[in-house]
């Protein structure tokens, strides 16, 4: 076996197990495995950072154990690995992955067998009385994928969530901090817990009958849906979808759920018409079944506080930027000055899409000089003011004037000591505090042991400038 046969093979694998074709980057690992080259060099060749390779070199290993059937495939050992293999048999299981038996170490027969049977990727679909059908998905509603930047920490959580049989998740965060790319990348890691998977998007705010009609229709594999079933839950307070829940493993994920909200109204305040979805995400987190409902939003939804919690199977994520990693992203731009680096991902607070455009702005306007970018003394936004607008015009009158004071403040500020131009009672403050929090504005600061509470340096330069 050479490496073309190798990667290949690997390829079909990756096929197989998880719906994509290996990448660039993945390929370029598998090469520099195969031909004992260290990360380092692999990043250098690639223009990546060494951290960011071994970070999406240890997830190629961990799908090439699990497809091959392996205690653990590593860089060290992928080539003799594939070098040894002989196939005997290949079962596909209903997660999709491969399990390969009966190895030798005749790496010249691995070789003609693989190259005599170009027919391998059907073989591996082909259903065996012993598997469970594949996993049915519709990601039709999803986005394509972005470049994905290290959440490793937030996979973890995640996955070990949905293998305790948590209901409903809800992932939070500011546009662009990356909600939809940990979840598109969270999908091949979990898709063998399910037996059905739909993404579909809130952007167009439909009616919960038309959603719920279209989810059921899903898990009927596209027959259609009874007539009773859309009007059920507004005349009896049953749930239909449930039943489908209960009789398929099935992962629901809603996106922009925050367009269900009303604008200048506390976070999490639905609009006119769309109430039925409080008790509709509720009636999911509390009753028994084993699917699991994953919610992304701007806003953290209101009912959820009440039902989550951590032995409770309904539980939140706020999602919050990146840290040294976002150097990739910077990287990739061309940008100079990797050590000014620090001081941009601090000033953005390492959200995503805030960094590719301001790292496109200072390669435009700048030569790529990060040291004149920051030499400015105000801190410029660019195309970022309509993100920041989208955000802040949803802010009620209190929330407003709050999120002015906590601009204007040179330190966190205290909420027990608001100014007396403040109109507002403690009791509203901290309902007004709270839906901030809900809305990611507002970040807390520990001081003397008590918390304290301060803006991003973005946000405090769109406040600023619209008074």
């Amino acid at each position: 076996m050479d490496i073309e046969d190798a990667l290949k093979f690997t390829d079909n694998l990756a096929l197989t197990t998880t719906g994509k074709h290996l990448d660039s980057l993945q390929k370029a690992i598998l090469r520099g495995a195969w031909n004992n080259q260290k990360y380092k060099e692999i990043a250098q060749e690639h223009h990546r950072s060494e951290k960011y390779v071994k970070e999406v070199g240890f997830k190629l290993w961990k799908l090439l154990s699990v497809a091959l059937g392996e205690e653990q495939v590593c860089k060290a050992n992928f080539r003799a690995k594939l070098e040894n293999l002989r196939v005997g048999n290949i079962s596909l299981f209903g997660n999709g992955c491969i399990h390969i038996g009966n190895i030798s170490a005749d790496s010249s027969q691995s070789s003609k067998k693989l190259q005599s049977e170009p027919q391998d990727k059907d073989k591996f679909n082909e259903p065996t009385s012993n598997t469970k059908p594949k996993v049915r998905q519709d990601l039709s509603d999803a986005p394509e994928p972005n470049l994905f930047y290290n959440r490793t920490s937030e996979l973890s959580t995640l996955e070990n969530w949905i293998l305790g049989r948590t209901r409903l998740i809800t992932i939070y965060g500011l546009s662009g901090i990356g909600k939809t790319a940990l979840t598109l990348q969270l999908i091949p890691q979990i898709q063998h817990e399910f037996d059905r998977i739909i993404w579909r998007s809130l952007r167009d705010a439909p009616p919960l009958a038309s959603l719920q009609t279209d989810l059921i229709k899903f898990c009927r594999g596209g027959a259609p849906v009874p007539a009773p079933y859309p009007e059920e839950m507004a005349t009896t307070g049953r749930l239909p979808l449930l039943e489908y829940l209960r009789s398929h493993r099935c992962l629901l994920i809603l996106d922009d759920i925050q367009t269900i909200f009303s604008s200048q109204q506390l976070a999490g305040n639905y609009q006119p018409g769309y109430e039925n979805y409080g008790p509709f995400f509720k009636q999911i987190a509390e009753s028994s079944h084993n699917s699991c409902l994953i919610l992304l939003s701007w806003e953290k939804p209101r009912e959820i506080a009440a039902v989550e919690g951590e032995n409770r199977p309904c539980k939140s994520l706020q999602l919050n930027g990146l840290g040294p990693e976002a150097q990739e992203i910077f990287r990739e731009k061309g940008l100079a000055e990797p050590e000014k680096w620090s001081q941009l991902i601090d000033l953005y607070r390492g959200n995503p899409l805030w960094l590719n455009i301001i790292a496109t702005l200072i390669q435009d306007l700048f030569g790529g000089s990060v040291s004149e970018f920051l030499s400015y003394d105000t801190l410029f936004l660019g195309d970022l003011e309509s993100l920041l607008q989208q955000q802040c015009d949803r802010l009620t009158a209190s929330e407003q004037q709050v999120i002015y004071w906590l601009a204007s403040a040179i330190e966190p500020a205290d909420i027990s000591k608001k100014p007396d131009n403040l109109q507002l009672s403690p009791p509203e403050l901290l309902k007004v505090m709270q839906s901030l929090g809900r809305r990611s504005l507002v970040e807390t600061v520990k001081q003397n042991g008590r918390s304290h509470f301060t803006i991003e340096p973005a946000i405090r330069e769109y406040i600023t400038n619209k008074k």
